[in-house]
């Protein structure tokens, strides 16, 4: 009989995450033989010294207008000089770094969920687009990435030279 589950954090309703352990995916499948093992390489490796410190990854919106490609992603607490945003022709890349409050201690905390630290998010768009034309801008926390359509019916009448 399947164990009633644990209250899902914020973040976990806000992605869509299931947390699993071993005995509840024994339980929640009871249609799996015996010699079906839990697969351990299935476990999250653990993070060692050489690996370096968790990298968070960004929640987005994206949409289609007539013209353009918008990008939109929640940045709070993050300052200009701490966001990098990468734009190719198909895919753009946003890293940054949300800085911890100083002067408050871990045993301060009542309650502790949000990310503090590196995140970083790689998105492969549908369509190419203008480089040159993408602009990105902050507006109450919230990161809005516009992206010019690359107007693949224009065409440019080109003069030979003879050299």
């Amino acid at each position: 009989m399947p164990q009633p589950r644990d209250k899902q954090s914020f973040l976990e309703r806000l992605t869509g995450t299931v947390r699993l352990d071993r005995d509840r995916v024994e339980s929640y499948a009871p249609e799996q033989t015996e010699n079906a093992a839990w697969d351990e390489s299935q476990e999250p490796a653990e993070e060692t010294a050489e690996e370096g410190p968790e990298v968070g990854q960004l929640t987005v919106d994206m949409y289609e207008t007539d013209n353009e490609l918008v990008i939109q992603s929640m940045i709070a607490g993050v300052t200009p000089e701490h966001l990098n945003i990468t734009v190719n022709r198909d895919s753009v890349i946003i890293k940054g770094k949300r800085i911890e409050p100083h002067g408050i201690g871990d045993d301060q905390y009542l309650v502790r969920e949000l990310y503090w630290g590196e995140f970083e998010r790689v998105i492969d768009l549908p369509f190419e687009v203008n480089t040159e034309g993408a602009e990105a801008v902050e507006k109450y926390g919230l990161l809005i990435i516009r992206l010019p359509r690359i107007d693949s019916q224009k065409t440019q009448k080109l003069h030979v030279k003879s050299i």
